[in-house]
């Protein structure tokens, strides 16, 4: 698996996933009816934002992540990060990669901790990563998050220093 920057060329492999994600409502709080256009204006960034794929040896896109500044300004020194896996690139490995790589490009760009601002608790697997990869959780919004399926749980906040 290779990691590099998106190019406006792989939004149309990025949507399919990123669509079922979204629909399905389990772990981002984005409406889940957003169309096509909104989607890609919210996950392709701009600089300082970047935006990175996980591809295959045969150029398939896996995966995702987005990152860049938490805050504008005065805050602007601590990254914030969202990540998508394909549902059929899953258990291989393709979310670590990418929060691995995600974390020394903030180190090089800079940053100085990593805040991400919503991570569904019942997104057990990605609490695990992110806890092995160093994140604590410094903060829970009690039922932050409508669930579909296990009504309103918490919302974690997690930070890590890099």
């Amino acid at each position: 698996m290779r990691i590099r920057e998106a190019t406006a060329d792989d939004w149309p492999a990025i949507w399919p996933f990123f669509r079922t994600i979204v629909a399905a409502g389990e772990t981002y709080t984005y409406p889940q009816d957003l169309d096509e256009a909104a989607g890609r204006g919210l996950w392709m960034q701009e600089s300082p934002g970047r935006t990175l794929v996980a591809v295959d040896e045969d150029g398939t896109v896996l995966g995702s992540a987005k990152m860049g500044p938490n805050h504008m300004g005065r805050g602007a020194h601590i990254a914030n990060a969202s990540f998508m896996v394909d549902p059929d690139s899953g258990r291989k490995g393709v979310g670590r990669a990418l929060g691995e790589h995600v974390l020394r490009l903030a180190r090089q760009d800079g940053y100085r901790a990593m805040q991400f601002n919503a991570v569904v608790e019942t997104n057990t697997r990605a609490v695990a990563l992110w806890k092995s990869l160093g994140f604590d959780i410094v903060g829970t919004l009690h039922e932050g998050f409508e669930h579909p399926e296990h009504g309103f749980v918490g919302l974690h906040i997690m930070y890590r220093l890099l």
